[in-house]
């Protein structure tokens, strides 16, 4: 099971099978079928909603209330909105919202790039992890945007994002941060967690033409395949357009 529709997995599928298998994995050592997820910056429930319908307690916590309004919709039409809470918030005022130790798994998938400290947010989430918890981490990469942007001919663009270290690219980027995986590392060891695993995210997916997915018979399968298997390599990683890390509260 997808958390999206089939053309839009090609973005999603790594990191999902990645958080189910984990999600499996914890509750099996809990010794209890549910757990208690936090979903930081989980909007319209692209990953709540599939983490509720596999029986977990999810509490989505997200600034925008037209996003939170369109997460309860989709988590009624999914049949879960017992299993889905809903809160206005984001990282800064997460300590009022969420009891510290409180939670089995957090994730935190597009939210790094935005705060003005991805030190200290991502310090704000763990918090509320209990010991041994599971944190699924996806944050936009540094050089994939920098092939990215060099692939669409904003060559100025490509090299100013190279040489920025936030991995910036000009003046209309809408995005402030962008990282390595080294950087996202060394972020989550400093928070107290373990790394277990590194995903490179969108490898070829942002790259190859829609057409070439669309009009060939098994060419979506064929390219999500591709994609699975490249994203545990790390020769990879350095040209997806996001990272992917799973870690624990040591």
């Amino acid at each position: 099971m997808y958390p999206t529709r089939p053309r839009s997995s090609l973005r999603t599928a790594v990191v999902w099978e990645v958080l189910h298998a984990a999600l499996d994995r914890r509750a099996e050592e809990l010794g209890r079928p549910v757990l208690d997820v936090l979903d930081t910056g989980g909007g319209t429930g692209n990953f709540a909603v599939p983490v509720a319908r596999l029986g977990h307690r999810v509490t989505v916590v997200d600034p925008s209330p037209d996003a939170l309004f369109a997460l309860e919709r989709r988590a009624a039409e999914a049949g879960v909105t017992g299993l889905v809470r809903a809160l206005q918030g984001d990282t800064q005022n997460l300590a009022d919202l969420v009891e510290p130790a409180s939670v089995d798994a957090v994730l935190c998938h597009g939210v790094l790039e935005v705060v003005d400290d991805p030190a200290e947010a991502l310090g704000q989430l763990t918090t509320g992890l209990r010991k041994g918890g599971l944190l699924s981490l996806l944050a936009a990469n540094r050089n994939g945007a920098v092939l990215a942007r060099a692939i669409a001919g904003h060559f100025t663009e490509a090299r100013t994002a190279l040489q920025d270290p936030a991995g910036h690219w000009g003046g209309n980027d809408p995005m402030p941060h962008r990282f390595t995986v080294d950087e996202l590392r060394g972020l989550a060891e400093a928070a107290g967690l373990l790394v277990s695993s590194v995903h490179g995210v969108r490898i070829f997916a942002d790259l190859v033409p829609g057409v070439l997915v669309d009009s060939e018979p098994g060419a979506l399968e064929a390219l999500l395949a591709l994609e699975q298997a490249a994203a545990e390599q790390p020769a990879f990683h350095a040209v997806a357009t996001q990272l992917h890390l799973l870690a624990e509260l040591r």
